[in-house]
C-alpha cells in the first residue's frame, strides 16, 4: 500500500512539473529505490518540440526518442492527446533494456491560427508510468 502511496505521489509532482515547460534534456538518471529490481525506466531525450512559425492547413511532425534505461522491458500503453488535429504513432511491442523507440507525432494545423499548444499523455509500465509531452507552434493564417 505505501508503494502505490508513493508511486501516485511522485506521478503527481511529474504531472504537476511537467506542465510547466521541463528543462534539461531528458538524460537525467532515475534512481531505482533500493532493493527494487525488475523496472522499465523511460527516458526521453526531450519532451517538448516547438515547430515555431507554420502556415495554417500544414501537417507538421516529430518525433519524440527515449530509451529503455531499466532493467525490464518496457511497454508503451498508449499515447494520448489533447486534441483531435494531433496523431500519435508508437509502437506496441516491448522495448528491451537499454533499446530505444519513438513517438510520432503529427500536427494538422488545418482551422488554427495563433499559438497552438497540444500535449501527448504517455502511459506505460515504467517506474514513472505517465510522461507529458508537448508541441507548440505558431499557426499563421495567409487569408
Amino acid at each position: 500500500m505505501n508503494k502505490i502511496i508513493v508511486l501516485l505521489l511522485f506521478s503527481a509532482i511529474l504531472l504537476a512539473t511537467g506542465c510547466k515547460g521541463r528543462t534539461g534534456n531528458g538524460n537525467e538518471s532515475v534512481n531505482l529505490p533500493s532493493g527494487d529490481t525488475g523496472k522499465a525506466v523511460i527516458t526521453f531525450t526531450e519532451f517538448e518540440h516547438n515547430f515555431g512559425k507554420v502556415n495554417s492547413g500544414e501537417k507538421v511532425g516529430c518525433i519524440f526518442s527515449f530509451k529503455n534505461s531499466g532493467t525490464s522491458s518496457l511497454i508503451v500503453n498508449s499515447a494520448i492527446t489533447s486534441c483531435g488535429c494531433t496523431v500519435p504513432k508508437y509502437d506496441r511491442k516491448p522495448i528491451q533494456p537499454g533499446s530505444g523507440g519513438s513517438i510520432e507525432v503529427v500536427f494538422d494545423t488545418s482551422g488554427r491560427n495563433g499559438i497552438q499548444t497540444k500535449t501527448i499523455t504517455v502511459k506505460s509500465n515504467a517506474v514513472t508510468p505517465v510522461v507529458l509531452l508537448t508541441i507548440k507552434a505558431e499557426v499563421i493564417n495567409n487569408n
